[in-house]
């Protein structure tokens, strides 16, 4: 069944509702939103440009000039814009592409680890309790986007970390860039220690903790701005009793989009989130065939998926190529 159209050229140019509709198929993230909400930027470009030559234009006094003339004339350059709009000036075709490549550079930084725009807000969530949501990006969320061509090189083994023998390097021949390296071998030692805790091998968790804080890029912040050194996501539920850090989210509830304000668990020190992970993992039952398929990453991702880590339903299929693409 075919949606209610988008396309405000053909509607009043000051109906609230349509506007309103514009901004719930914003929420979505869908392509013909996009296209909808560039346009009707275009058209407010427009009447700007309308009403300054309007402005310069001298009025004259004569018996027609009054304010009701000049409000029904306002709203007549309101509707002329968005009839033009419609037609394009070029402004919303450069703003389809612009936001485009920034939406897929966005999922490149966590898919990919080669960011090539500013990346976009925190990823996912995880929960100790059944997990019913995910978070996304505003967005949403995206397909697998972008990659900057590299040499091929000879694959190298890894040590526990997952960090490459040969610096720069992944183990699958990839380029690494500087901030994966970076990323490795700052939470490196973290990871081994939670991998003798749980069996799961270090890179794994590795490749877990990038996807959900955006190689700690988009990590949970406290009220004060300080991290809550909480990379995994995990939610404060009711049984945390530890310190805990607000933010605003945009998770999945029955495949839909939705803004919520939810509540996390906060730590001391990356060290802690780590163990706390790994507590989590080992301690709750739902992770049980989590742990019996850690043996390659598409187990793990998958495992994780299935107990409900998330409800993202391209969750594995993202981890798995965090750590193929950049860990393996």
């Amino acid at each position: 069944m075919i949606g209610p159209s988008n396309d405000l050229s053909s509607k009043f140019a000051l109906d609230t509702n349509a506007l309103g509709g514009l901004k719930q198929s914003a929420k979505a993230g869908s392509p013909e939103a996009l296209k909808t909400a560039s346009t009707q930027f275009e058209a407010m470009f427009i009447n700007m440009m309308m009403k300054s030559m309007r402005d310069a234009t001298p009025q004259g006094e004569g018996m027609l000039d009054s304010q009701q003339t000049k409000t029904f004339t306002t709203m007549l350059d309101q509707q002329m814009s968005q009839n033009l709009a419609k037609r394009g000036v070029g402004l919303a075709d450069v703003l389809i592409r612009q936001l485009s490549t920034t939406a897929a550079n966005a999922q490149a930084l966590a898919i990919n680890g080669d960011p090539i725009a500013q990346p976009a807000q925190p990823f996912t969530i995880a929960n100790d309790q059944p997990a019913k949501r995910i978070a996304m990006p505003p967005g949403r969320d995206a397909g697998e986007m972008i990659k900057s061509p590299g040499a091929l090189l000879t694959p190298t083994t890894t040590g526990t970390s997952g960090a490459p023998a040969t610096p720069g390097v992944s183990a699958s021949g990839r380029p690494q860039s500087p901030h994966v390296r970076a990323f490795q071998e700052k939470l490196g030692a973290h990871a081994d220690e939670a991998a003798r805790a749980t069996g799961i091998p270090a890179k794994f968790m590795l490749g877990q903790a990038a996807l959900e804080s955006g190689w700690g890029r988009r990590e949970i912040r406290n009220a004060d701005g300080a991290t809550s050194h909480n990379l995994f996501g995990i939610k404060a539920g009711p049984g945390w009793t530890g310190k805990v850090a607000t933010a605003v989210t945009t998770e999945y509830v029955n495949g839909k989009p939705q803004t919520r304000v939810e509540k996390f668990r906060a730590y001391d020190s990356y060290a802690d989130s780590f163990k706390d992970y790994a507590k989590l993992i080992t301690n709750n039952p739902r992770y049980e065939k989590v742990l019996a398929n850690a043996q390659d990453a598409a187990g793990f991702a998958q495992g994780l998926q299935k107990a409900g880590y998330a409800t993202d339903p391209l969750y594995a299929a993202k981890l798995t190529k965090i750590i193929q693409r950049n860990l393996a």
